[in-house]
C-alpha cells in the first residue's frame, strides 16, 4: 500500500509540473520486495525526490534506509539517526544459508543505489551487514545524505538552486518560496493501511475463523457469520502482501480443533493445553521473515491476547453453553418425566392426578394407589401420564 502511494505521488508530482517530491521518511523498516517496488519509483521518477528523515527524534532503519540512499537528495532533521535495523523477528528464522543470501543480496542492492547516487557505498554495506547506524551529523560528515534541516522552511531554502541529475539530464532546482502542496493518503488508502498490519490481519483472521465457526455451531444467528466472512476477506486481503508462513497457519487451525474437542471430550485439560500451545507457536510462526532485513512481524502483545482470549472464548463461553444445553429439561413435556403428582381419586388402575396446578388422566403401572397418595410420573403417551407409587 505504501508502495503504491508513493508511486502515485510521483506521477501527480509529474503531472502537476511539480519543482520536486518531498518524502517524509520515519520507519523501522519494512517488507523487503516493498522497498524494492519504492526504491525502484524513486529511481526512475521524472521528477526529483527528497527524502527527508524528519521530525527530530525519527529513524530510518532497515528499509528506510535503501529508500533514504536512493533519493535524489536525502535529508536529515536534528535529533535523527539512520541505520539497519536487524530485528530479532518473534517465529520462524530462515537459515544461515538463506539468511547469507538474503543479507549479500540485498547488500548488493545497497551498493548499486549508492554507486547511482554517488553516495558512501562502504558506510552503506556496513549498514546491511553490520547493522550500524549514525547520526544526522555523521550520517552528513560520512556522505551519506546531503543535507541538514530543521525545519520544511529550511529543506526549501537548501535546496534552491542545487543540481541534480535526472535520468539522462540536470536539472536544477528552485524552491525558494515554492508552495508546499501536501499528497495524503485517502480514506481508503489510511483503512487499507491499517489493514496491512500484520497484528491487525492475524486478529482479523482469529475473529473471522471464530464466527465462521460460531455460524456453523449456531446455524442461523447470521451475525457471526456475516462478521466472521467479512473479517476472513480482509484477512486475506491484509495477508496477501505478507510473507506467511503455512505450518503456523496449520498450528492455529490444528489449536481451534483441540479448543473444540476439549469441549466436547474429557481430557482433564490435556486437549487445552495443546491447543494453547499450538495457538502460541503457531502466532509466533505466522509471519515468515525472508530476510533478516525484514521488520515485520506480530506484536507480541497482540498474540499473547489473542491466546488468552481464545482460551477463554472456547473453555468457558462455548463451554457453558454447551453444558446448557445438555441439562436435563425443566420445562415442557420432557421436564415431566420424573415429576411428582398428587392422586385426585383413586387409580384402579386409571384416573385423576394433580401435576404443576394442572389436571392430568393418569394411569397406575404398579398396582392399585389410593386418593390423596404422591406419584411419580414415568412417562407420558397420548397426553396420559404413566405413574407409580412414590416411595417416601
Amino acid at each position: 500500500m505504501v508502495a503504491d502511494y508513493i508511486h502515485e505521488g510521483i506521477e501527480k508530482a509529474h503531472h502537476e509540473s511539480a519543482a520536486c517530491l518531498i518524502i517524509y521518511l520515519n520507519t523501522p523498516g519494512g517488507l523487503v520486495q516493498s522497498t524494492r517496488v519504492i526504491v525502484g519509483s524513486i529511481m526512475e521518477s521524472p521528477v526529483p525526490v527528497i527524502v527527508y528523515v524528519s521530525p527530530g527524534g525519527a529513524h530510518a532503519g532497515s528499509a528506510g534506509v535503501f529508500i533514504a540512499m536512493a533519493a535524489h537528495i536525502a535529508a536529515m532533521a536534528p535529533g535523527t539517526n539512520m541505520g539497519a535495523a536487524h530485528p530479532v523477528g518473534i517465529g520462524q528464522q530462515p537459515d544461515s544459508i538463506m539468511n547469507e543470501k538474503g543479507v549479500n543480496d540485498a547488500a548488493a542492492f545497497i551498493r548499486t543505489i549508492a554507486d547511482k547516487r554517488s553516495r558512501n557505498m562502504q558506510w552503506a554495506e556496513d549498514a546491511v551487514r553490520r547493522s550500524v547506524s549514525i547520526t544526522e551529523k555523521e550520517a552528513l560528515e560520512k556522505k551519506v545524505i546531503d543535507l541538514i534541516a530543521s525545519s520544511e522552511q529550511d529543506l526549501l531554502l537548501q535546496l534552491d538552486g542545487r543540481r541534480v541529475g535526472l535520468n539522462a539530464a540536470t536539472v536544477t532546482l528552485h524552491t525558494k518560496g515554492a508552495r508546499v502542496m501536501p499528497y495524503e493518503m485517502s480514506f481508503a488508502e489510511r483503512i487499507l493501511n491499517i489493514l496491512s498490519d500484520p497484528s491487525i490481519s492475524y486478529i482479523l483472521m482469529l475473529l473471522g475463523i471464530y464466527g465462521i465457526m460460531f455460524e456453523l455451531y449456531n446455524p442461523g444467528a447470521i451475525l457471526p457469520g456475516i462478521v466472521g466472512v467479512i473479517a476472513l476477506i480482509l484477512a486475506f486481503y491484509s495477508m496477501h502482501s505478507l510473507p506467511i508462513s503455512y505450518a503456523g497457519l496449520a498450528l492455529i487451525v490444528f489449536s481451534i480443533i483441540l479448543f473444540l474437542l476439549e469441549i466436547k471430550i474429557a481430557s482433564h485439560g490435556l486437549l487445552a493445553v495443546g491447543a494453547v500451545v499450538s495457538l502460541l507457536l503457531g502466532s509466533m510462526m505466522l509471519i515468515r521473515s525472508d530476510s533478516s532485513l525484514e521488520f515485520v512481524r506480530i506484536s507480541l502483545a497482540a498474540i499473547i491476547s489473542s491466546t488468552v482470549v481464545s482460551a477463554l472464548f472456547f473453555l468457558f463461553i462455548i463451554g457453558m453453553g454447551i453444558k446448557a444445553q445438555r441439562r436435563k429439561v425443566t420445562t415442557g413435556l420432557e421436564a415431566m418425566a420424573g415429576a411428582i403428582a398428587n392422586t385426585m381419586d383413586t387409580l384402579d388402575p386409571t384416573g385423576t392426578v394433580m401435576l404443576q396446578g394442572e389436571v392430568w388422566n393418569a394411569e397406575s403401572m404398579a398396582g392399585k394407589i389410593n386418593k390423596g397418595e404422591k406419584v411419580v410420573v414415568k412417562e407420558m403417551r397420548n397426553l396420559k401420564l404413566y405413574v407409580e407409587k412414590a416411595n417416601g
